[in-house]
């Protein structure tokens, strides 16, 4: 939190709760929802609505109070009849019920996902937030009427935040209020990496030189430049944290120098950080990958490792036009990259650091945090609360 700054007033929106409908579960990777509910959950009574998982008993939904004091809410749904007009209309039943039991009444909804109007299109929030961090029609899986949806949610929400400045510029068209909100870090967090020194079970006898990833490992991550780099420099060992998911585990490189230790818990990241060389974001070129803001860029440098990343546009600008990453989309600008950061001098990497610290001074989730929180404010005091009003888009 910067100095001197204060939490907006917030004596106007205390007796509203905020629902937020997700298409990440709670406990997968701790990331922007998380940060996000976890510091609203302060001033709103917060409930984080996952998406259904299916089971052999009757309907009903698990609510759970987490450390962080978010009420998570996973609706189970009965196997037997999974037509989608069927698990709509259940869903919708199973909330009305959530309301009814935690008594809610007046409240905000919030949305990282525009497909949760199916469910919840009949409820009456006090306003509407749609918080698009990533531009998911993009994404592998995806519905085939999720730009549909996204547009009827352009047209609800009383406010639009989005996950970074490339996507900004790509809905700014949509909506007359909307602001980019880029990805934050918690520095407390991460710059424990800095100064901790208790090695990892599982990383203890891995050797240096340590390239390391953390994050999902999915359809965005580019497979090949890290197998080809791996191939060609055996003696770098290159570490990649996280679950797999929508692509083939047998697709991923396996060479004695790549390591998988699995999915980590976010608390357990600093300690891996602390014993890397280098972190880089091998993420591939595509539509999937065109809009993110990768939450990694800065807590990888909160943490004090030096960073290699494939020419994501919301990585070039401002982390390398700033001089603080390395950008590489070959194997040969990788290695040069990474061959050049080992052989710098203790003074170069301190003067590094010095400008690393002096970027990241004033990024917070919890300055994010506030700042969302003053445009809501903004919403709920009827200064921007125009509801329905689309602009065209470009």
């Amino acid at each position: 939190m910067a100095k001197n700054q204060q939490l907006p007033e917030m004596s106007a929106i205390t007796d509203t709760d905020l629902i937020c409908f997700s298409h990440l579960r709670w406990d997968f990777v701790y990331q922007r929802p998380q940060h996000l509910m976890s510091r609203f959950s302060k001033q709103f009574r917060t409930f984080f609505i996952e998406e259904p998982i299916f089971h052999d008993a009757a309907d009903t939904f698990q609510v759970r109070l987490t450390a962080e004091s978010v009420w998570v809410v996973v609706p189970l749904l009965n196997n037997k009849n999974t037509d989608k007009p069927s698990v709509i209309t259940r869903q919708k039943q199973l909330l009305q019920l959530l309301f009814s039991q935690k008594k809610i009444g007046k409240f905000i909804a919030w949305y990282y996902t525009p497909m949760a109007l199916q469910i919840s299109s009949h409820l009456k929030p006090r306003m509407v937030v749609y918080d698009c961090m990533d531009e998911l029609s993009a994404f592998k899986f995806a519905p085939a009427e999720l730009k549909i949806m996204e547009l009827e949610l352009f047209r609800k929400a009383d406010v639009v935040f989005t996950g970074g400045y490339s996507l900004y510029q790509a809905k700014k068209n949509a909506h007359h209020n909307i602001y980019p909100f880029p990805s934050s870090i918690d520095k407390a967090h991460f710059s424990q990496s800095r100064t901790c020194c208790e090695e990892p079970e599982d990383q203890r006898h891995i050797p240096p030189v340590r390239i390391g990833f953390y994050g999902v490992i999915d359809e965005r991550f580019n497979i090949g430049l890290i197998k080809e780099v791996a191939e060609r420099r055996p003696d770098w060992q290159f570490i990649l944290i996280g679950p797999v998911v929508k692509i083939d585990p047998n697709d991923l490189p396996r060479t004695a120098n790549i390591h998988y230790p699995g999915n980590k818990l976010y608390s357990e990241l600093p300690r891996y950080l602390a014993g890397w060389d280098i972190a880089m974001i091998p993420f591939e070129k595509n539509e999937s990958t065109k809009y993110i803001s990768p939450t990694k860029t800065p807590e990888y440098l909160a943490a004090g490792k030096p960073v290699i990343s494939t020419s994501i546009t919301d990585v070039v600008n401002p982390y390398a036009h700033n001089d603080l990453v390395y950008i590489a989309d070959t194997a040969d600008e990788f290695i040069n990259a990474a061959a050049y950061e080992l052989s710098k001098s203790p003074a170069q990497t301190r003067a590094w650091l010095n400008s690393v610290d002096a970027f990241l001074e004033n990024v917070s989730w919890d300055n994010t945090y506030m700042q969302m929180l003053g445009k809501i404010r903004d919403c709920m005091a009827g200064s921007t609360l125009q509801a329905g009003k689309l602009k065209s888009v470009a």
